[in-house]
């Protein structure tokens, strides 16, 4: 039986998932030299273990023997996790959440596919700031949206005027991801009011309110003293998308949520949009077993101050190889510039490091080309073991 093109081109194609594929050839390089002997920076996959209250939460729910303690709930969740997600929303957005604004989805991906489909009409437009997370493109598309990509400035902050200028009558929603993968950018107060005015600027002018979607799993993880700014406040038709993956160290629980700021004129309407699309897109619900295990965990303490060390690491073997990057302001990545040498081939340039054992993701893939990711939630010894590899590779072409 044929395969629908567009998913065997896409599959198929250099720049489609390089996260996932290089991640697949690390490991095919460790079966081959040894994992010690490889350095794998190509995936977002947090390695601090969950908190205590985590591990309690997994053993307490564990003894539930009632009857239906694993059978359906509501579409949108149980109440009581939705009940605790909209706590954990008013506590960083400043503003009161209540349960109804709140739908709980399979990750931030199952969250950000059900905003989609709830607010996209064939041919709508969604803004994102490039460089930004690879998948929004496949998102995007799934629901015949186009992604609009708009370039941030030289430091990756919002350029407010060009997302300005690439508004129209078909901009559904503009997307940001703060602190932002793959730069470690977050995106400061100043310029989340100044994107909410252009957004206001722009509903009075074309008769369409754009939504303003945070994509924001890894709020809870920056440095230096900088925090993520509230957009609840200044815009009332803004949309958190989130999850427990990075923050709690569940990527593979799929757990996560979507909360409307309760002042959105249509918010009752958006957030039955999205239980309606959680139940048509197949998810049904999130995982019961989590959605009762983050309901008693969700405000658990943890330490994140090993990502800051090894932020400070990985920048230090970079300075040592002669590599430009963006310094992270949170998450746990680090953007850097592919070597003069190369031009804007990142591709090229990955593939070279490969030969030296590092394991990168190209820049292309986040729709920045000429630059590439690491991925620095690996172990200390990779990371200061990998400083000849990077500088054997820089030197040599």
């Amino acid at each position: 039986m044929p395969i629908a093109p567009y998913i065997k081109e896409t599959m198929n194609s250099k720049s489609s998932s390089v996260i996932r594929k290089m991640f697949e050839e690390g490991n095919a390089l460790k079966e081959k030299y040894g994992a010690d002997k490889v350095f794998d920076f190509s995936l977002g996959n947090p390695d601090l273990d969950p908190p205590e209250e985590v591990f309690k939460a997994v053993e307490d729910i564990a003894k539930d023997r009632s009857h239906n303690c694993h059978g359906y709930m509501p579409n949108a969740g149980y109440p009581a996790t939705r009940a605790a997600m909209a706590e954990k929303t008013s506590c960083e957005q400043g503003v009161k959440v209540e349960a109804s604004n709140v739908c709980i989805t399979v990750g931030a991906a199952g969250a950000l596919n059900c905003v989609f489909k709830a607010i996209l009409s064939e041919g709508d437009e969604i803004v994102v700031p490039s460089p930004f997370f690879a998948e929004y493109r496949h998102y995007v598309h799934n629901y015949k949206g186009k992604l609009i990509e708009v370039p941030c400035k030289e430091d990756f902050s919002l350029d407010v005027e060009a997302i300005k200028n690439a508004l129209t009558s078909k901009t559904a929603a503009v997307l940001i991801n703060t602190p932002n993968n793959p730069t470690g950018k977050i995106y400061s107060e100043d310029d989340i009011k100044a994107l909410a005015a252009v957004l206001e600027e722009h509903a009075k002018a074309s008769g369409r309110k754009p939504y303003l979607i945070c994509d924001e799993p890894y709020r809870a993880i920056s440095y230096d003293g900088r925090s993520v700014a509230s957009t609840f406040p200044v815009y009332d038709e803004t949309v958190i998308v989130t999850s427990f993956a990075k923050n709690l160290s569940l990527p593979g629980e799929r757990l996560g949520y979507i909360a409307i700021n309760p002042k959105a004129p249509d918010a009752g309407e958006f957030i039955a949009a999205c239980i309606f699309a959680n139940r048509i897109l197949g998810f049904v619900n999130a995982p019961a077993f989590f959605q009762k295990v983050v309901a008693k965990s969700w405000n658990a303490k943890v330490d994140y101050s090993s990502y800051e060390k090894r932020r400070n690491e990985i920048m230090s073997v970079l300075d040592a190889a002669g590599l430009k990057y963006a310094k992270p302001e949170g998450a746990f990545y680090i953007f850097c510039k592919v070597p003069d040498a190369w031009g804007d081939d990142d591709m090229a340039f990955c593939e070279h490091l490969k030969k030296f054992l590092v394991i990168c993701a190209p820049g292309s893939g986040f729709g920045r080309k000429g630059w590439f990711r690491i991925s620095y939630c690996v172990s200390e010894a990779t990371i200061l073991n990998s400083k000849d590899a990077f500088c054997k590779a820089v030197a040599s072409k």
